[in-house]
C-alpha cells in the first residue's frame, strides 16, 4: 500500500513543499497571471502582450535574482499537472525523510531543482517552464539507487513505480504526451533530475 509513513505530514517539509506549490500556482493562475514573471527561470517583462526575456547573464549576474534557480519547481500550468506532482511528493517525501533525514531530503530537493531547471533552460532556451517533475524524478532515482544498487534503505515502493518512471521518461521523449494534449514536456528536466538523484545517492552516503 502506498501511503506516507508520517502522521504529521502537513507539518513536514514535504507537506510545506506541496503547500508552496499550491499557493504559487494559484497566485500565478496556472501561468496565466503576469505574476509568473517573478518565479520563472529567466527574468521576464510583460509589455503590450509581448514577453521580453532577459538573458541568463542578466538574470543572475546583473540582477542577482538567484531564487529563480529554484522557483520554477513551484509553478504549474494545469490542475492535473499540480495534482499529479503533489501526489508524488506526498508519496515519496515522507519516505525519504524517515529513511534518510530532513537534511538529505532538502539537499536532494534543492540540488536537483537547480540542476534540472538550469539544464531545461539551457536546452529549451528562452521559455517559461515549471513543475516539480525534475525533483520527483530525482527522488525516484535516489530511492532506486539507495534501495536496489546500494541496498541501504527500504522505501516500500512497488517495483512497478520504477518501471513507470522509465516509461514516462521514454514516452515524453517520443512526443506521445504532447500529441495527447499534455503540452510541452520538460524532458531534459526529467532526465537530469533522474541522473542527479542517482548520483546524489552515491555522493551523499
Amino acid at each position: 500500500m502506498i501511503s506516507p509513513q508520517k502522521s504529521n505530514f502537513w507539518f513536514s517539509i514535504s507537506g510545506i513543499l506541496i503547500l508552496i506549490s499550491v499557493i504559487l500556482t494559484l497566485i500565478t493562475y496556472f501561468g496565466k497571471n503576469p505574476l509568473i514573471q517573478y518565479f520563472s527561470f529567466y527574468k521576464v517583462d510583460f509589455k503590450n502582450n509581448f514577453i521580453n526575456f532577459y538573458s541568463f547573464q542578466d538574470t543572475f549576474f546583473s540582477f542577482y535574482e538567484f531564487w529563480r534557480l529554484i522557483s520554477p519547481i513551484f509553478i504549474h500550468f494545469s490542475i492535473t499537472h499540480l495534482i499529479f506532482n503533489c501526489l508524488w511528493i506526498y508519496i515519496l517525501g515522507p519516505r525519504i525523510i524517515n529513511q534518510n533525514g530532513i537534511k538529505n531530503f532538502l539537499l536532494l530537493t534543492f540540488s536537483s531543482a537547480i540542476l534540472s531547471n538550469a539544464s531545461e533552460a539551457y536546452v529549451s532556451g528562452l521559455i517559461i517552464f515549471g513543475g516539480l517533475s525534475g525533483v520527483i524524478f530525482a527522488m525516484l532515482g535516489y530511492c532506486y539507487a539507495m534501495e536496489f544498487i546500494k541496498n541501504k534503505s527500504r522505501y516500500l515502493l512497488p517495483p512497478a513505480i520504477y518501471i513507470f518512471m522509465i516509461g514516462w521518461l521514454l514516452i515524453g521523449y517520443l512526443g506521445i504526451l504532447e500529441s495527447f494534449g499534455f503540452g510541452k514536456i520538460a524532458n531534459t528536466a526529467h532526465l537530469i533530475g533522474l541522473i542527479s538523484g542517482i548520483l546524489f545517492a552515491f555522493v551523499n552516503d
